[in-house]
């Protein structure tokens, strides 16, 4: 695993000759070594439909390329990191809540809405969150950001978990999504977490959620 928790909201990340990293820009905050910083322009190893997928969702976040030899410390706003750990799986995540992941993860979009249909739709509307969740598969480790600190929910067969939209950071797992609401059409208008909306998540795997509503 390149990254090693320094604190809860900053992790230090090997950096070695022939391998490279991608991080959300601005998320650098110190390195050692002879390590560059490029600009993404293909969407990681997703390819040209992985960015188109990001810029249709309107996930603007743009990729950092990260090469070379030495050490890079990453943080970014003050947020929450935690380091999760993909073993072949997959791992379906909020692109604005990546802040580094291995280079040789393959990276790719998932439309939510193939899941939860109409309401799924609601979802992107509504809550102001994107339509579409990155996916990262693989093995090796990624990085992300929450609000006030992370905390892993088992998803077992017949125990599914409800989740605020706008808490969920990411999932993993044999995992459906689902959303689902709690009050009629009139009363949704203007509102957009867990009183009005509820994300169903069943299966087997596990969900990570952020300990406040506040989006990054």
């Amino acid at each position: 695993m390149p990254f090693r928790e320094i604190n809860s909201k900053m992790v230090e990340a090997q950096v070695v000759p022939g391998q490279r990293l991608f991080s959300q820009r601005g998320a650098m905050l110190a390195y050692r070594g002879e390590v560059s910083f490029t600009p993404n322009t293909s969407g990681g190893q997703g390819g040209l439909m992985s960015m188109i997928g990001r810029r249709v969702a309107g996930e603007a976040t743009p990729l950092m390329t990260v090469e070379g030899s030495g050490t890079v410390l990453f943080g970014h706003g003050g947020h929450h990191v935690q380091v999760i750990a993909l073993a072949g799986d997959t791992l379906y995540v909020e692109a604005d809540r990546l802040l580094a992941f291995d280079g040789t993860l393959e990276q790719g979009t998932m439309f939510m809405g193939s899941q939860g249909g109409v309401m799924g739709m609601v979802r992107g509307q509504v809550t102001g969150q994107g339509l579409f969740t990155t996916t990262l598969k693989g093995h090796g480790a990624v990085a992300v950001m929450a609000h006030g600190g992370v905390i892993e929910l088992p998803i077992a067969p017949g125990r599914p978990v409800h989740v605020d939209p706008q808490a969920y950071v990411a999932h993993r797992g044999d995992v459906r999504n689902k959303l689902s609401t709690a009050l009629g059409w009139r009363d949704m208008v203007g509102r957009g977490s867990g009183e009005a909306f509820q994300l169903e998540l069943s299966g087997s795997g596990v969900v990570y959620v952020q300990a406040s509503e506040e989006k990054l």
